[in-house]
Protein backbone atom coordinates (compact mmCIF):
# COMPACT_ATOMS: atom_id res chain seq x y z
CA UNK A 1 0.00 0.00 0.00
CA UNK A 2 0.77 3.72 -0.30
CA UNK A 3 0.74 5.36 3.03
CA UNK A 4 1.03 9.17 3.03
CA UNK A 5 2.17 9.76 6.88
CA UNK A 6 0.46 13.40 7.99
CA UNK A 7 2.69 14.83 10.60
CA UNK A 8 5.48 12.87 11.29
CA UNK A 9 6.63 12.98 14.60
CA UNK A 10 6.91 10.28 17.48
CA UNK A 11 4.55 8.28 16.34
CA UNK A 12 3.80 9.00 12.66
CA UNK A 13 7.28 8.85 12.17
CA UNK A 14 8.03 5.74 14.18
CA UNK A 15 5.03 3.95 12.20
CA UNK A 16 6.22 5.09 8.70
CA UNK A 17 9.21 3.46 9.73
CA UNK A 18 7.89 -0.03 10.38
CA UNK A 19 5.35 0.21 7.51
CA UNK A 20 8.64 0.82 4.99
CA UNK A 21 10.18 -1.82 6.74
CA UNK A 22 7.20 -3.83 6.43
CA UNK A 23 7.24 -3.61 2.47
CA UNK A 24 4.69 -0.88 2.20
CA UNK A 25 5.21 2.91 0.01
CA UNK A 26 5.15 5.31 3.05
CA UNK A 27 5.58 9.12 2.33
CA UNK A 28 6.65 11.12 5.15
CA UNK A 29 5.15 14.50 5.64
CA UNK A 30 4.65 17.80 7.86
CA UNK A 31 5.23 21.46 7.09
CA UNK A 32 8.88 21.31 7.30
CA UNK A 33 9.52 18.19 4.87
CA UNK A 34 13.53 18.76 4.62
CA UNK A 35 13.90 18.22 8.03
CA UNK A 36 12.61 14.88 7.28
CA UNK A 37 14.64 13.67 4.74
CA UNK A 38 17.07 11.88 7.32
CA UNK A 39 14.04 9.74 8.54
CA UNK A 40 13.26 8.84 5.43
CA UNK A 41 16.90 7.53 4.42
CA UNK A 42 16.60 5.95 7.13
CA UNK A 43 13.58 4.08 6.13
CA UNK A 44 14.99 3.01 3.50
CA UNK A 45 14.07 2.27 -0.74
CA UNK A 46 10.35 2.45 -0.06
CA UNK A 47 10.27 5.85 1.82
CA UNK A 48 10.73 9.93 0.77
CA UNK A 49 9.47 12.85 2.58
CA UNK A 50 7.35 15.20 1.27
CA UNK A 51 5.27 18.35 2.05
CA UNK A 52 1.22 17.46 3.44
CA UNK A 53 0.11 19.04 -0.13
CA UNK A 54 2.08 16.21 -1.78
CA UNK A 55 1.21 13.19 0.24
CA UNK A 56 -2.75 14.93 -0.35
CA UNK A 57 -1.47 14.56 -3.93
CA UNK A 58 0.10 11.35 -3.99
CA UNK A 59 -2.89 9.45 -4.38
CA UNK A 60 -2.12 7.19 -1.26
CA UNK A 61 -3.92 4.36 -0.41
CA UNK A 62 -4.43 5.34 2.99
CA UNK A 63 -3.68 8.30 5.30
CA UNK A 64 -2.56 8.20 8.89
CA UNK A 65 -3.32 11.72 11.00
CA UNK A 66 -0.73 12.26 13.73
CA UNK A 67 -0.57 16.07 13.70
CA UNK A 68 -2.03 17.76 16.69
CA UNK A 69 -5.82 18.09 17.23
CA UNK A 70 -6.38 21.74 16.87
CA UNK A 71 -4.35 20.77 13.53
CA UNK A 72 -7.52 18.39 12.09
CA UNK A 73 -10.08 21.61 10.70
CA UNK A 74 -7.46 22.95 8.93
CA UNK A 75 -6.07 20.19 7.56
CA UNK A 76 -9.43 18.85 6.34
CA UNK A 77 -10.46 21.97 4.59
CA UNK A 78 -7.29 22.92 2.78
CA UNK A 79 -7.66 19.25 1.16
CA UNK A 80 -10.90 18.20 1.25
CA UNK A 81 -11.18 16.43 -2.09
CA UNK A 82 -7.65 15.13 -2.39
CA UNK A 83 -8.75 12.29 0.45
CA UNK A 84 -12.19 11.26 -1.05
CA UNK A 85 -12.71 7.48 -0.66
CA UNK A 86 -9.32 7.08 0.88
CA UNK A 87 -8.83 5.36 4.86
CA UNK A 88 -7.80 7.94 7.32
CA UNK A 89 -6.19 6.23 10.77
CA UNK A 90 -6.84 8.97 13.05
CA UNK A 91 -4.12 8.30 15.43
CA UNK A 92 -4.76 11.57 17.30
CA UNK A 93 -5.75 12.67 20.95
CA UNK A 94 -7.49 15.80 21.82
CA UNK A 95 -5.15 17.49 25.08
CA UNK A 96 -6.85 20.74 25.93
CA UNK A 97 -3.75 22.03 27.55
CA UNK A 98 -2.11 21.78 23.71
CA UNK A 99 -4.93 22.16 21.79
CA UNK A 100 -6.48 24.83 23.14
CA UNK A 101 -10.76 25.44 22.83
CA UNK A 102 -11.32 22.84 20.23
CA UNK A 103 -9.80 20.04 22.10
CA UNK A 104 -12.03 21.18 25.19
CA UNK A 105 -14.69 20.74 23.21
CA UNK A 106 -14.61 17.84 21.75
CA UNK A 107 -13.68 16.54 25.09
CA UNK A 108 -17.03 17.91 26.74
CA UNK A 109 -19.03 16.72 23.95
CA UNK A 110 -21.43 13.99 23.57
CA UNK A 111 -19.38 13.07 20.28
CA UNK A 112 -16.21 11.51 20.78
CA UNK A 113 -13.00 12.41 18.79
CA UNK A 114 -12.63 9.57 16.24
CA UNK A 115 -16.60 10.77 15.11
CA UNK A 116 -15.42 14.45 15.25
CA UNK A 117 -12.77 13.42 12.55
CA UNK A 118 -14.80 11.45 10.65
CA UNK A 119 -16.96 14.48 10.47
CA UNK A 120 -14.30 16.50 9.50
CA UNK A 121 -13.05 14.60 6.29
CA UNK A 122 -16.74 12.93 5.53
CA UNK A 123 -15.61 11.99 1.72
CA UNK A 124 -13.08 9.31 3.63
CA UNK A 125 -13.85 6.87 5.52
CA UNK A 126 -12.27 7.01 9.39
CA UNK A 127 -10.45 4.80 11.80
CA UNK A 128 -9.09 4.78 14.97
CA UNK A 129 -5.79 2.99 16.09
CA UNK A 130 -2.54 4.01 17.11
CA UNK A 131 -3.67 6.91 19.56
CA UNK A 132 -3.14 4.48 22.92
CA UNK A 133 -0.22 3.49 22.70
CA UNK A 134 3.20 4.49 24.60
CA UNK A 135 5.67 5.89 21.48
CA UNK A 136 8.47 3.66 23.37
CA UNK A 137 5.68 0.43 22.74
CA UNK A 138 5.19 1.15 19.28
CA UNK A 139 9.25 1.68 18.51
CA UNK A 140 10.00 -1.39 20.85
CA UNK A 141 7.42 -3.98 20.67
CA UNK A 142 7.03 -4.04 16.75
CA UNK A 143 7.81 -7.30 15.09
CA UNK A 144 7.85 -9.05 18.26
CA UNK A 145 7.00 -12.54 17.58
CA UNK A 146 7.62 -14.38 20.86
CA UNK A 147 5.31 -11.85 23.26
CA UNK A 148 2.88 -9.67 20.51
CA UNK A 149 1.54 -7.20 21.88
CA UNK A 150 -2.17 -6.12 20.91
CA UNK A 151 -3.50 -2.64 19.16
CA UNK A 152 -7.14 -1.25 19.89
CA UNK A 153 -9.03 -0.03 17.19
CA UNK A 154 -12.63 0.97 15.38
CA UNK A 155 -14.21 1.54 12.20
CA UNK A 156 -15.99 3.36 10.25
CA UNK A 157 -16.76 0.43 7.45
CA UNK A 158 -15.60 -2.65 6.02
CA UNK A 159 -12.86 -1.23 4.21
CA UNK A 160 -11.83 0.56 6.98
CA UNK A 161 -11.11 -2.17 9.32
CA UNK A 162 -9.79 -4.57 6.52
CA UNK A 163 -6.96 -2.05 5.55
CA UNK A 164 -6.33 -1.24 9.42
CA UNK A 165 -6.15 -4.58 10.60
CA UNK A 166 -3.48 -5.46 8.05
CA UNK A 167 -1.59 -2.62 8.79
CA UNK A 168 -1.39 -3.10 12.58
CA UNK A 169 -0.85 -6.94 11.52
CA UNK A 170 1.70 -6.38 9.30
CA UNK A 171 4.26 -4.26 11.55
CA UNK A 172 3.73 -7.36 14.47
CA UNK A 173 0.95 -6.38 16.77
CA UNK A 174 -2.51 -8.12 17.11
CA UNK A 175 -5.80 -6.16 16.34
CA UNK A 176 -8.24 -5.70 18.78
CA UNK A 177 -11.45 -4.84 16.95
CA UNK A 178 -13.65 -2.41 19.85
CA UNK A 179 -16.39 -1.94 17.30
CA UNK A 180 -17.57 1.58 15.22
CA UNK A 181 -16.48 4.84 15.72
CA UNK A 182 -19.08 5.26 18.34
CA UNK A 183 -17.37 2.52 20.23
CA UNK A 184 -13.97 4.90 20.61
CA UNK A 185 -14.63 6.17 24.22
CA UNK A 186 -12.55 3.21 26.02
CA UNK A 187 -9.65 4.22 23.96
CA UNK A 188 -10.12 8.06 24.76
CA UNK A 189 -7.63 9.78 26.98
CA UNK A 190 -7.44 8.71 30.29
CA UNK A 191 -9.97 5.84 29.86
CA UNK A 192 -9.90 1.93 30.07
CA UNK A 193 -7.54 1.22 27.15
CA UNK A 194 -5.52 4.66 26.73
CA UNK A 195 -1.83 3.90 27.57
CA UNK A 196 -2.39 0.14 27.87
CA UNK A 197 0.04 -2.11 27.40
CA UNK A 198 -0.75 -5.68 27.15
CA UNK A 199 -1.59 -8.64 25.15
CA UNK A 200 -4.68 -9.65 23.62
CA UNK A 201 -6.17 -12.17 25.79
CA UNK A 202 -5.68 -9.08 29.02
CA UNK A 203 -7.10 -6.47 26.93
CA UNK A 204 -10.04 -8.22 26.21
CA UNK A 205 -10.35 -8.84 29.81
CA UNK A 206 -10.58 -5.29 30.24
CA UNK A 207 -12.98 -4.81 27.20
CA UNK A 208 -15.41 -7.25 28.90
CA UNK A 209 -15.47 -5.21 32.06
CA UNK A 210 -16.32 -1.74 30.35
Amino acid sequence: MKIGIIGSGKIGGTLGKHWSKAGHEVLFSSRHPNELNDMARESGKNAKAVSVAEAFEANADVYLLATPFKAINETAEVFAGEYGNKVIIDATNPYPERDGEVAQEVRDNNRNASEYTALKFNTAVTAKAFNTIHHKDLKNRAFDEANPMAVPFAAQDAKSREVTEQLISDIGFVPLYVGDLGATNVMEVDEKLYGVSTDEQEMRSLLQMS
